[in-house]
């Protein structure tokens, strides 16, 4: 069963059913479903779907050729091969479908660039020639971002502006992610996504009938499955030095979220190197730099600027919990790791991942037209604010300047509405005094803006909360199954 990429199927449709010739560039990371969106999309049409191989020139052309011959070019009654690639890509107008779009799907084309550099030249003559006035739709499929975006898309390749859409793939969203385990509770919902996010292939690793603990020892823990070697697997093919990328991410796993922080638990000592290899992890979907939601241009472009956080939730549980047990792990003590080293800290570490979910949340609310203004950024905000002194459950602030970061904050386009909100993934209620300490944030600010506050628990909300919550429409309560269920997606 295929599940999510709404979005990615509907350009694709759109694409294909526009009159004029279609050239498109797809690409993502490793493992995000690529192959699998695009053989969903030629489903019910004719097409030709090559996948390059890692090969010398002559077999890619021998293999491409092949599959075209066997979709019934006329030429196919005189020869076996096509004797050069622009000859090879001509024939895709010949294809015998009648009234209907000539559609080829070149999947991992970096492959096929490699084994022939002048292939993307070949490309650009033909699509100016006559591939661009043909009933035409070429689909470029890659998962070396960096040759795609720094070679292919660049301005000086041939290339260069003649893609009619491009489209860069990422992972799915918790509410996608999600749909592989529909029969699982809120809570497991929320921490399967921050094990596994949204890596179809990761999911598909687990099995949605076993509970979450079982597939998280059966599945990630025990040696020999699929994801215990993937994340090696990964860095092994796209990098070289694995044991100085292997310190880094296991820094920002364990909580180093600034560059010198990680220069300095990575044993890198040097920010200017540790910075280079942060931008390969960046440029491999691995790893984000982020800002603060209100940060400059300025500010953006400061190289020591902002923090570091893994995108991928299956890295950073890899390296939180079995990179650092991997001797106990290897030797077959999956059980004893998982019930000393998962189990007691694995509710603390989704944290992070609903503070996410949140996030999502968020968004969908607004596609709903469901907030209470349409926000421009959206963002965790962290620096200096105004925090709230004095004993919790008590209403009188004495406010000083500190060091603070807000889960979540939403700001309207004029900076004159704000939404502000908070992430509990607790196993006690959102409390009151919590939520003094949220409104107390921003308190000089209030004066010129008008502030709305979001706060998100687990596990509910305490009775002085929600009597709060009932006489104050700027202030609204979301529990886990609101969250997770998100009501408004369905009533769109």
């Amino acid at each position: 069963m295929f599940i999510g990429r709404e979005a990615e199927l509907q350009f694709l449709e759109d694409k294909y059913h526009t009159d004029r010739g279609q050239l498109i560039v797809l690409y993502g990371r490793r493992r995000v479903g690529k192959t699998e969106t695009l053989r969903q999309f030629c489903k019910g049409k004719p097409h030709v779907f090559f996948a390059c191989q890692e090969c010398t020139d002559e077999q890619q052309l021998s293999g491409f050729s092949e599959k075209l011959l066997r979709e019934g070019l006329p030429a196919g009654q005189y020869i076996s091969r096509f004797s050069d690639w622009e000859k090879a890509f001509r024939a895709v107008t010949e294809l015998p479908y009648g009234d209907r779009k000539r559609l080829l799907v070149i999947d991992e084309f970096p492959y096929m660039c490699r084994g022939n550099s002048s292939i993307p030249s070949i490309l650009q003559n033909l699509w100016d020639e006559i591939l661009k006035d043909a009933n035409v739709m070429i689909v470029l499929c890659g998962s070396a971002m960096s040759f795609i975006e720094k070679e292919l898309l660049s301005e000086k390749n041939p290339l260069y502006g003649r893609a009619t859409g491009i489209y860069k793939m990422t992972e799915m969203g918790f509410y996608d992610a999600v749909k592989f385990f529909p029969d699982y509770s809120a809570r497991d919902k929320v921490l399967l996504y921050a094990v596994l996010g949204g890596i179809p292939h990761y999911l598909l690793q687990f099995d949605p009938k076993l509970p979450l603990a079982e597939n998280i020892k059966k599945n990630i823990l025990t040696k020999g499955c699929v994801l215990y070697s993937e994340v090696e697997f990964l860095l092994r093919q796209e990098l070289r030095e694995t044991a100085l990328y292997n310190a880094l991410i296991g820094a920002i796993a364990l909580g180093s979220t600034r560059l010198s922080e990680i220069s300095q638990k990575s044993l890198i000592g040097d920010t200017a190197r540790t910075s280079v290899y942060l931008r390969n992890l960046v440029e491999l979907g691995i790893v984000r730099r982020e800002f603060s939601v209100d940060a400059g241009i300025k500010e953006q472009a400061n190289a020591n600027r902002g923090i570091y956080r893994l995108t991928d939730n299956y890295f950073r549980f890899w390296y939180a919990f079995a990179f650092v047990n991997y001797s106990d792990l290897e030797a077959g003590d999956v059980d004893g790791v998982y019930r000393y080293a998962v189990e007691p800290m694995l509710h603390e570490y989704a944290a992070s991942a609903f503070e996410d979910v949140c996030r999502q949340y968020v968004q969908e609310l607004q596609k709903a037209g469901a907030l209470p203004f349409r926000y421009a950024r959206m963002g965790r905000w962290f620096g200096r604010t105004t925090v709230r002194d004095g004993g919790a459950g008590t209403e009188e602030l004495t406010l000083r300047l500190a060091e603070t970061e807000v889960d979540l904050m939403a700001v309207s386009r004029d900076g004159k509405q704000y939404l502000v909100g908070e992430c509990k993934f607790k196993g006690k209620p959102f409390a009151w005094s919590d939520y003094l300490d949220t409104a107390a944030k921003f308190t000089p600010q209030k004066d010129y803006a008008d502030f709305y506050y979001y706060l998100f628990s687990e596990s509910g909300f305490d009775a002085g909360l929600r009597e709060t919550a009932a006489a104050d429409r700027r202030l609204r309560l979301c529990d886990l199954d609101e969250i997770v269920s998100c009501s408004c997606m369905q009533n769109e």
